[in-house]
């Protein structure tokens, strides 16, 4: 069975209840990522998702400059390293996030989100064909 480990994003980007709303969505997009951990006074307090950034603030038309992630940012929820893959379905979607923080031995040592969840479940059928077409090329350049 597959772990959590083994598919979350180990490089974990955060931000504090301080930072500007604009700062926060530059940071998502410079760091091609969809969420932020959220800290205040180096403790975890929240998240905050692409998604908070624009139902929250853009679409409120919020002032992105003054407005802080405090005011955006959403519970945090989190799941165990060794837990299960399996386990990450359930507790998406009843709790209606796309982000998990990893948690090992009290620590945040990752990521896991739906982009991760859907890259897992395609890469093997990728490799698979992406195999399956260098064989082929492979076959028919040894045959001519």
């Amino acid at each position: 069975m597959i772990t959590i480990a083994e598919v979350m994003s180990k490089d974990v980007k955060k931000t504090t209840v301080g930072t500007s709303i604009a700062e926060a969505a530059e940071r998502l997009r410079d760091n091609r990522v969809g969420s932020l951990l959220v800290e205040k006074d180096r403790q975890l307090v929240g998240i905050v998702t692409d998604t908070d950034v624009v139902r929250k603030a853009v679409a409120e038309r919020k002032d992105l400059a003054k407005t802080t992630v405090a005011s955006s940012m959403t519970h945090l929820h989190t799941i165990g390293s060794t837990q299960l893959l399996l386990d990450t379905h359930d507790m998406m979607r009843y709790s209606g996030v796309r982000h998990l923080a990893v948690r090992e031995d009290g620590n945040v040592v990752g990521i896991l989100s739906v982009g991760d969840l859907a890259a897992y479940a395609v890469l093997p059928h990728w490799t698979s064909e992406r195999c399956l077409i260098a064989a082929s090329a492979a076959s028919r350049a040894s045959s001519t």
